[in-house]
């Protein structure tokens, strides 16, 4: 127990701790069976430690679990973090650390406790480390009782010989105020938002029509078409199958709300796939809730889409924003500044070229490179200036280049 990471627990807030872990797919070989076997577990725990025996042979009667997958099954549960050892089993004599005499094998002895990712999920407040971890329960908004009990008016009176108040005491459970409940999906909690207020039922609660994963109402048109999108995807899209029909009718119920079509339903689940590298990579234990993810980032990303183009119809045009202005004035008296220094610049002419100018440069043919450069950038006035002749020899040379060192590559 000193080791583990997890929070000391009871057997009641363990075990549906315990199915949460299971339901949400944190290990991928926990089932039915893993459950099973916690609940033989729990129903023979400690209210007050949540210590219990494992008494592996009375489980393997009880469960009809065979004993070598119950140790596989006792090891998952470790594994999620929702089991620590109090004793491990053993040969050493139990009875002479009591002072009694004889002998009798060390038992092993299981301890309850909570992982952390479940608190994280509940949006529980953790105080501490480890096993002797606790949660805060925030009861500030909790509904206050009202201040004075209203006296009945014409109710005869109840002879209340054997009142609850008689009875001994049990133990309750309390309800933490804003625990987030868990109901499809992901088990992340970026998602979720915590609700801190208990919503009072109304009375036609039990007549509302159930909704969808997108929060769209269920019509029989949308079912029928979602029972034909889940059948095509069921048939074309191989790592679905994991699923069962009413997993994935469930899962396509929005599509057929809004009346995809079965190319664009079977188009949807293939690049959600390929997103998570599902169908190659790896095989999601149940299909059904990352199709339900990839529906909801869909539905995000129209949102936000949607609030950007809401944006830029109220944004102020750029031609009339104070930023736009700022920035002419500031072209314009950068202009004027610019046309005010032209102004008083001198303007030198260069002289006109002389023959003697042209004989020079046509005199060292070692310079041919500036030759290239100045036919690149004017050819009439390169031609003008050193010759046709040098200019040919310039060209030829740049050519001869190029030809040696090609040859080396």
């Amino acid at each position: 127990m000193s080791h583990t990471k997890s929070r000391k627990s009871g057997p009641r807030r363990w075990l549906g701790a315990v199915r949460w872990l299971i339901a949400a797919g944190l290990h991928d070989r926990a089932n039915a069976t893993t459950l099973k076997a916690a609940e033989d577990l729990a129903a023979r725990m400690d209210y007050d430690t949540g210590h219990a025996l494992f008494c592996e042979a009375e489980m393997v009667v009880r469960t009809g679990i065979s004993r070598a997958n119950l140790y596989r099954h006792m090891g998952y549960l470790r594994e999620l973090g929702a089991l620590a050892y109090v004793k491990r089993g053993s040969r050493a004599n139990s009875l002479r650390a009591k002072g009694l005499k004889g002998y009798a094998g060390t038992a092993t002895e299981f301890a309850a406790v909570i992982p952390a990712v479940y608190d994280h999920a509940m949006g529980h407040i953790i105080v501490g480390t480890g096993y002797e971890a606790r949660i805060i329960v925030d009861l500030r908004k909790r509904q206050q009782a009202p201040s004075h009990t209203p006296e009945p008016v014409d109710n005869p009176p109840v002879d209340n010989s054997a009142s609850e108040a008689l009875e001994t005491p049990s133990l309750t459970v309390v309800k933490e105020v804003g625990q987030v409940q868990m109901v499809g999906g992901f088990t992340t909690t970026a998602a979720r938002q915590r609700n801190d207020s208990t919503p009072n039922p109304t009375p036609d609660s039990s007549s509302r029509k159930r909704a969808t994963i997108l929060g769209n109402t269920v019509t029989a048109t949308g079912m029928q078409l979602g029972d034909k999108l889940a059948r095509a995807i069921r048939r074309r899209v191989s790592w679905v199958r994991k699923d069962s029909h009413d997993q994935l009718r469930w899962a396509c119920a929005d599509m057929g709300e809004q009346g995809w079509s079965e190319d664009q339903a079977v188009r949807f689940v293939v690049e959600v796939g390929h997103g998570h590298g599902a169908g190659f990579a790896w095989h999601p234990a149940r299909p059904h809730r990352l199709i339900a993810a990839g529906l909801r980032a869909d539905q995000q990303r129209q949102q936000d889409d949607e609030q950007r183009r809401e944006a830029l119809a109220r944004a102020i045009p750029w031609e009339e924003s104070t930023a736009y202005r700022e920035q002419q004035a500031a072209r314009a008296a950068l202009a004027a500044l610019l046309d005010a220094e032209d102004s008083h610049t001198v303007v030198v002419e260069e002289p006109e070229r002389t023959d003697e100018d042209r004989k020079w440069a046509r005199m060292d043919w070692n310079n041919w490179p500036q030759v290239i450069a100045h036919w690149e950038e004017d050819r009439e006035d390169a031609e003008d200036l050193y010759g046709k002749r040098l200019v040919c020899f310039a060209i030829d040379q740049q050519a001869r280049q190029h030809r040696a060192e090609y040859a080396y590559i």
